[in-house]
């Protein structure tokens, strides 16, 4: 793309001061700005322009039809001549895009306004166009959408089990009845509870990681002791399941020096994402002693990933369409957030998965303080 200037006269150049004056208003604004003659015939245009129809030139004259073909969000061609005569008032329009050469796609903004191109009662008549790229503004109001869309149907869900739960107890002590059924119900009402907590402690993480405000606080980390710490917490969940988990540690394992925090995190979200998609066999965490760092995986005998959902796996808010997968809650976030804190602690995750018989999510932690040294 040419991000040069070019201005053709509209109007007749007695008054130079004046024109001149209009050529530097036009050329020094950020969006484009395209007038067109009654005949929707290119008259007068700015560089930014260019830069938006990916082109190098415009003739004057030339028709706005074989310069600009928008298409819709279904990817049908816009008429845009048609567009542009139908209008008697100023309006705009949010939800027309154009498709480059190379297969990338931009989502436009048009105001598009009758005006007369000229000086005085002569001034021809015509129409000015506005365009302005706001394919980031567009990417953010659907990344919001879904957002919303998400997190209201993941909310919605344990909310309403808590709720009924509780109210089930409640129900039951103003009878006198079983006090197993009040635990039970209170335990399920526990369970939903801290499954928001943990989707809450995602969304902060993934609020501060967007906004760049995540700090990385080193500290010696005992990779022994973390292991089994974790295996240990999250053994009573595996059981309840009837799995077992597993422990590999690299007998020559020294201090890690990383984030701690961010370290167990994301060894959590392999660790929750194991269980949840395991139904049967176990899970197995491990520990390798790197010449820079450690080499942490966790295994398991799970559903899998099919290849279609590999690509995806670490976008924000994806889950597989798997009937498996959706059986289980989930925001999307886990490995999303995950990816974030890895990139913060210059740690690199790899996977490998094969459907119905499992994954093994593999991350290595490099010692920040022997990164520094190197770099």
């Amino acid at each position: 793309m040419t991000n040069h200037s070019i201005i053709k006269p509209f109007a007749k150049k007695q008054d130079s001061l004046a024109y001149s004056r209009l050529t530097s208003l036009i050329n020094s604004m950020a969006d484009g700005v395209l007038a067109v003659d009654k005949h929707i015939n290119v008259v007068i245009f700015n560089g930014a322009v260019l830069n938006i129809l990916d082109r190098n030139n415009i003739k004057e004259g030339q028709s706005l039809g074989t310069i600009f073909k928008p298409i819709d969000k279904n990817n049908q061609p816009v008429d845009i001549v048609k567009m542009v005569e139908e209008t008697t008032l100023p309006t705009t329009n949010r939800d027309l895009r154009l498709a480059y050469a190379d297969g990338s796609l931009s989502n436009l903004y048009i105001s598009i306004a009758p005006v007369h191109l000229g000086y005085g009662e002569k001034g021809q008549e015509g129409y000015v166009l506005l365009l302005r790229d706001i394919t980031t503004e567009k990417s953010l109001e659907e990344e919001r959408d879904e957002f919303i869309s998400v997190v209201s149907h993941e909310l919605r869900t344990p909310i309403a089990i808590a709720e009924g739960n509780i109210s089930n107890a409640q129900f039951i002590v103003e009878k006198e009845g079983d006090l197993k059924t009040v635990a039970q119900a209170l335990k399920e009402a526990h369970n939903q509870v801290i499954y928001l907590s943990d989707m809450i402690n995602d969304l902060s993480t993934l609020s501060r990681a967007e906004r760049g405000k995540l700090t990385l606080d080193i500290e010696q980390i005992n990779v022994h002791d973390l292991i089994v710490e974790l295996a240990n917490n999250y053994r009573p969940e595996a059981q309840a399941k009837g799995l077992k988990i597993n422990t590999v540690l690299d007998p020559n394992l020294s201090l890690l020096s990383s984030s701690k925090l961010y370290t167990r995190e994301m060894l959590q979200n392999f660790i929750t994402n194991a269980i949840k998609y395991t139904p049967k066999g176990q899970i197995t965490i491990s520990a390798k002693q790197k010449r820079y760092g450690v080499e942490f995986s966790v295994a398991d005998t799970g559903i899998g990933i099919s290849k279609a959902d590999q690509e995806r796996i670490f976008d924000k808010f994806y889950r597989s369409e798997d009937y498996r997968t959706r059986q289980s809650n989930g925001t999307g976030l886990g490995l999303y957030v995950t990816m974030k804190l890895a990139r913060i602690t210059h740690s690199e995750i790899t996977f490998s998965s094969e459907l119905n018989k499992g994954s093994v999510f593999t991350i290595l932690i490099p010692n920040i303080a022997v990164t520094k040294t190197k770099n």
